[in-house]
């Protein structure tokens, strides 16, 4: 009696289980790999921030000035941020962003290492530098990178790619935004 019990009790858990599986699964289907689960992000109003530069200087979030922008979050010891980097960069060198400007964070790192992975990458947008987590972690939530986080000229999240972004995932959220 016993056996039957725990026989009935382990199909019902994974019947459960896969009907959990095909909703969660039918429910993001129609979302971009890496954008899943949407981000509690979407649709708030992030505080624009400035950092000090990577090379010097200080820069600030696009939204400040009234663009909207795409603000992409790295490291050079991150392995994704290092096969993503120059393929962000060189797509950005190559196509019109229009009013959408770009911005780089550099994560907890030391400058010469980042300002070196920068440059190795062929990154020719601003980067600011975030050594203490303060906008990845404070303003944003983020706990791990890379991201990448599509917001309006009013400083409203329309998108975020959870890990290192596909070039064709950068056009679309760049189109998106009106680039």
């Amino acid at each position: 009696m016993m056996f039957v019990s725990l026989g009935i009790g382990t199909t019902v858990a994974i019947v459960l289980i896969l009907i959990v599986s095909l909703l969660t699964n039918a429910r993001n289907a129609n979302a971009p790999s890496g954008a899943l689960p949407p981000s509690a992000l979407v649709g708030k109003h992030v505080k624009a921030f400035s950092a000090p530069g990577l090379v010097g200087g200080t820069v600030r979030a696009p939204w400040a000035s009234g663009h909207p922008g795409v603000v992409i979050f790295f490291a050079s010891w991150c392995t994704p941020c290092q096969k993503e980097l120059p393929k962000v960069a060189a797509y950005l060198d190559a196509h019109a962003t229009g009013p959408v400007r770009v911005l780089g964070v550099d994560v907890n790192d030391a400058n010469a290492a980042g300002s070196k992975f920068v440059r190795k990458s062929g990154v020719h947008f601003a980067v600011g530098t975030d050594p203490n987590f303060t906008i990845t972690a404070g303003l944003f939530g983020f706990g791990q990178i890379p991201e990448t986080v599509f917001v309006n000229a009013q400083g409203v999240v329309q998108q975020v790619y959870f890990g290192a972004i596909p070039v064709n995932q950068l056009k679309a959220g760049l189109a998106r935004l009106g680039a």
